[in-house]
């Protein structure tokens, strides 16, 4: 099979129909094999009666729905456990990404050796309340992590198939697939320019909440990917650092009391700050031993209750 296009959707009844037809006409005219795999994120609409009315249709229409809404990342972690497709597509269910970029998208990765092409909404139908702090947001996200983006959050994205076996998306580390996908050992990531349309039907999901949650997800990307595997690199290299400072703060004023007969070091600044730095880096390093067990020990994050799935 060709390509597996995977659209994570929560109240989004009105758009779908259109998004189908547009999706399959776009397959159809280049001759593509394909799967429309909609994940339904405990929609209270009609939402999932439209997936049923469009999979009675079209036989390559599969769905998943949850039981209740768990968010965009278990959405498409779920839809991603599900392709077949050597190439995985994924768009948002509001309309404003054209499935019209697929063929590109496609070829992109077929021809040109990517692992991950993202896209770059490079003309945004957004306010300047919004397109400003995503511009900021971007920026930083790039140069933390080193991969040259213009736009993380873009829901367009197209994979090879084992990018998206290999990746674990959870929380809300949607954001941060191209990370995830870079740590993982798949390098090759690039960027196409995309049409943001104008949303139709409905209202946008996210609030400003989202650059906050972005941001604090950037950091778990960050250390879960560099340390992920040994924390205790992490926690014990701090713990350590932290408990020889302090041991030679008070060895050096054990050594002052012995040698000038210096009395009162207990009233001194410096005794409670090496005291503190004692019980600091003792605390980070059996920090470091839990997170360790932990990480041995750790069952799935992704485990989801779902209600229905054709």
């Amino acid at each position: 099979m060709n390509l597996s296009i995977v659209v994570p959707l929560k109240n989004e009844a009105e758009s779908l129909p259109e998004l189908e037809a547009w999706i399959r006409r776009v397959a159809e005219q280049h001759g593509f094999s394909y799967e429309i795999i909609f994940v339904d994120d405990g929609s209270t609409d009609a939402s999932w009666a439209v997936i049923e009315t469009l999979q009675a249709a079209n036989p390559n229409v599969r769905a998943i729905k949850f039981r209740r809404n768990y968010g965009k990342s278990a959405a498409l972690h779920t839809g991603f456990q599900a392709t077949r497709g050597e190439v995985v597509i994924t768009m948002d269910a509001d309309l404003q990404d054209s499935p019209d970029e697929i063929p590109e998208l496609y070829r992109m990765i077929r021809e040109d050796g990517y692992d991950l092409v993202s896209g770059w909404k490079r003309k945004r139908h957004d306010p300047l309340e919004k397109r400003l702090p995503s511009k900021l947001f971007n920026a930083v996200a790039s140069t933390m992590s080193g991969i040259r983006l213009h736009d993380f959050n873009c829901g367009l994205k197209a994979y090879r198939q084992p990018v998206v076996k290999a990746v674990e998306v959870y929380g809300e580390m949607h954001r941060w697939i191209p990370v995830l996908a870079k740590w993982a050992g798949f390098t090759k990531i690039g960027e196409k320019v995309v049409e943001h349309r104008a949303r139709q039907y409905g209202h946008s999901k996210y609030g400003w909440e989202r650059y906050i949650n972005g941001f604090l997800d950037l950091l778990s990307v960050y250390f879960v990917g560099k340390f992920g595997k040994r924390p205790m690199h992490f926690f014990g290299t701090l713990g350590v650092l932290s408990f020889f400072i302090g041991f030679v703060f008070l060895a050096y004023l054990s050594w002052a009391k012995i040698v000038y007969k210096e009395y009162g070091i207990a009233d001194r600044p410096l005794f409670y700050f090496g005291i503190v730095a004692l019980i600091v880096g003792t605390q980070l390093f059996l920090t470091g031993f839990i997170a360790e067990i932990v990480n041995r020990n750790s069952a799935s994050r992704n485990e989801y209750l779902v209600e229905k799935e054709i």
